[in-house]
């Protein structure tokens, strides 16, 4: 750390030297207008303007091209369509702006369709150009237009009804239907708050353009991670369901069914206070919520396969189901665990005293003294 003097010039305004390493590594000269990024806890942060040039914003990734089919055909190696999508799915979550993917030939039709499952599943994300060797993608969502909170109160509603359906369908109470789009736009809701919070931690300018503080910002991408791991969970209940030809046994399936319905409850609870910090009670609940499912789970799991009737063969399959239900609370609890931390953290904030209350008291006292 190093020390600079405050300096006023002629017409009252202060001012303060930069360090001349700094401005040359980010590429500030005389003239450059850089970004000032106030805080409530009294820092001031400068931060150079973001460049469309920034190579952080964007790239070039060449691969290797095919035997010429470029019109989406059946041909292609699917490995390299995949390896391209990885590529672009990366560079999303990190933060790109844009991404030109040059062929060393031309693109073959398995590479093709994968960037336009990218450009179709990706929040924001467009073909801008496009021709036998060359695809530009590119990201034209405005920070401004996002709502990280919507987008997370949207995923959480995308988990509950996966969730919900995915517990009825391995009960029997009802068939699946539309299950694997909602999956998609649960994947695609996280990543694009994803997007945004590594942007955030590079960019103080990201932070201000969706209106949130860092620490709410973290709190938020905490939320949607889990979320998105609760929609994961379902997935897999309904994978079982799908494959089990029969549904679990009639007084199983009663028990399994009202421990499923205490999830979305509790799920709701817990989103709230991680959103908002005011009550600690629905966090603590939430949590409690978990502990039982899990102590259920554990017993259900015992009844079905340790005390079952031998003579009655029941599919282990069901066991994956339960387990990832109990992992569905532990999701709900690490959300409540976030919601806990920010109440408490609120409520000290909201006793800790203002700078600007702290100079009236002392002011006040001093003359109280005099």
């Amino acid at each position: 750390m190093e020390t600079r003097k405050i300096q006023q010039v002629s017409n009252g305004t202060f001012t303060v030297s930069l360090p001349r390493e700094w401005a040359d590594g980010e590429g500030i000269t005389a003239g450059t207008v850089v970004n000032l990024h106030t805080h409530l806890d009294g820092m001031l942060v400068i931060q150079a303007p973001e460049c469309e040039d920034d190579a952080s914003m964007q790239f070039t990734v060449t691969v290797d091209g095919g035997d010429g089919d470029g019109g989406g055909g059946d041909g292609g190696d699917d490995s390299a369509g995949d390896g391209l999508e990885q590529t672009l799915r990366a560079a999303y979550a990190a933060g790109s702006k844009q991404v030109v993917v040059e062929a060393d030939g031309t693109f073959d039709a398995a590479q093709r369709q994968a960037v336009r499952r990218v450009a179709r599943n990706l929040v924001g994300v467009t073909i801008t150009e496009e021709s036998d060797a060359s695809v530009t993608v590119r990201n034209v969502l405005d920070a401004n237009e996002v709502s990280i909170r919507q987008s997370v109160r949207q995923l959480q509603f995308v988990a509950v009804s996966m969730h919900r359906d995915a517990t009825a369908a391995l009960t029997g109470a009802a068939p699946l239907d539309g299950f694997a789009e909602r999956d998609d736009r649960a994947d695609r809701l996280f990543a694009m708050v994803d997007r945004h919070f590594t942007r955030g931690l590079d960019r103080l300018d990201e932070v201000d353009a969706l209106g949130e503080t860092r620490p709410e910002l973290f709190r938020l991408h905490t939320a949607a991670r889990e979320l998105e791991r609760v929609a994961d969970q379902a997935e897999r209940i309904a994978a079982v369901a799908s494959a089990v030809p029969d549904p679990l046994p009639p007084a199983v399936a009663d028990e399994v069914s009202e421990l499923a319905e205490v999830v979305p409850e509790a799920l709701d609870d817990a989103v709230q206070v991680a959103l908002d910090g005011e009550d600690p009670d629905a966090a603590r609940e939430a949590l409690s919520a978990r502990d039982r499912v899990r102590e259920v789970v554990g017993k259900v799991e015992r009844r079905l396969f340790e005390e079952a009737d031998p003579d009655v063969d029941v599919d282990h399959r069901f066991a994956h189901a339960l387990h990832a239900l109990e992992r569905t609370a532990e999701h709900v609890g690490n959300v409540a665990e976030v919601g806990l931390r920010t109440a408490v953290r609120t409520h000290n904030m909201d006793e800790r005293p203002t700078r600007e209350n702290r100079s009236e008291s002392e002011s006040a006292e001093h003359s109280q003294r005099a």
